[in-house]
């Protein structure tokens, strides 16, 4: 019985995008020069000198430093995982994880970010996520030689000051305020 050859083939942008990420294939489908080399969980640089080997969350790490340089970027992450490193940041000797809210995928010439972020209100959300993808670009590529395929920020908030929790309060639901609600 003959197989499909679409069996193996990758069905989604995402699929693919992984699948070339781990064949050293870039976003077109093409094979990737160089002297990068798959090393599992990061990637590895391949020299006459020898080998350098750039784990993970390395990558992860600089991604997110990278975001926090930007005016703009209040805190990263997503709901939970925010108050998580709040509350960490409150114990002695606690502080915010470099990485939060950054999940990356490393091939061997290419890496692919995915960021959580939220904003300050009044500023430009737009401006704010295109200068947050131009800096972690610019650094990961100039720290580790790796190619940036794709950067992809969702904003799960913007934060107002004075506002702790970070989110909007709605007038009637038991927080003190003695307006009425105008929606049921």
């Amino acid at each position: 019985m003959a197989e499909s050859s679409t069996m193996n083939t990758p069905s989604t942008k995402e699929d693919r995008r992984t699948e070339n990420l781990k064949s050293g294939m870039g976003e077109s489908g093409q094979r990737s020069q160089g002297r990068r080399s798959d090393s599992g969980s990061g990637s590895r640089l391949t020299t006459e000198s020898g080998n350098t080997s750039i784990a993970d969350n390395v990558v992860s790490k600089i991604a997110g430093l990278a975001a926090r340089e930007i005016p703009g970027v209040q805190s990263m992450g997503g709901g939970m995982a925010r108050r998580m490193g709040q509350l960490r940041s409150l114990v002695p000797g606690g502080n915010q994880t470099l990485d939060q809210g950054v999940s990356v995928e490393v091939g061997e010439r290419e890496a692919a970010v995915d960021l959580d972020i939220v904003t300050w209100y009044g500023q430009s959300i737009v401006e704010v996520a295109e200068a947050v993808r131009s800096n972690v670009i610019n650094r990961i590529e100039a720290m580790t030689g790796l190619k940036v395929v794709e950067v992809n920020i969702n904003v799960d908030d913007v934060y107002v000051e004075g506002d702790d929790d970070g989110e909007k309060k709605k007038s009637g639901n038991g927080n003190g305020s003695d307006k009425e609600s105008r929606v049921q």
